[in-house]
């Protein structure tokens, strides 16, 4: 197989997945959107997690809404990936377990009618779900998002998106575009109001 073939094959898998996203998304994002947005306007913060690439798209996706999407002029919107404290992760996961890494960050900032959006290709990481229960424990609506499967994760949240694939590179990909129409979606209503 030549570059050209997997780079072609490669792009149409993408392209394929996100049309199905059309289909079996659209509502599901509707609704995380009015979720988040009610929190935001409620004076409450969105709360990320997941493991390795998800980590990368909750602190990407956070900076989003704090620094702005498309507009950098309108208010900041309080948002925090619980990936990003170096310090804690290392000493808690050192002295205690890696599966409590993020509920443990919950438990110290989470607040009822936060929101926690929770990432996880498979939808079966423990320490992902151990957050969503932490958090529903707190009051705060969960926004899963997943893979086709759900795994576990998928019946925790308030919402759940699963990307129309078994590809974790293609559900990656989902949960980036789910993440920006999120942040879009919560920005237009935060300049909207301002």
């Amino acid at each position: 197989m030549d570059y050209l073939t997997i780079i072609e094959k490669q792009l149409s898998e993408s392209a394929e997945t996100m049309r199905a996203m059309i289909k079996h998304c659209q509502e599901d994002l509707d609704n995380a959107a009015a979720i988040m947005i009610a929190a935001v306007q409620g004076g409450k913060k969105i709360l990320w997690c997941g493991n390795g690439g998800s980590a990368a798209q909750a602190q990407h996706l956070s900076t989003e809404l704090v620094g702005g999407l498309r507009d950098h002029n309108r208010p900041a919107i309080p948002s925090l990936a619980l990936t990003t404290d170096s310090s804690l992760l290392t000493a808690w996961t050192n002295d205690t377990a890696f599966e409590t890494i993020f509920s443990r960050q919950i438990e110290a900032l989470g607040e009822p009618g936060d929101v926690l959006v929770a990432i996880s290709t498979s939808g079966n990481s423990g320490n992902v779900i151990a957050a969503a229960r932490t958090a529903r424990e707190k009051q705060m609506p969960v926004v899963a998002l997943t893979g086709r499967s759900g795994g576990a994760l998928a019946a925790l949240g308030k919402v759940a998106i699963r990307i129309p694939s078994d590809d974790t590179q293609r559900i990656q990909e989902g949960h980036i575009l789910s993440g920006h129409i999120l942040c879009e979606l919560i920005e237009q209503a935060v300049v909207k109001s301002s």
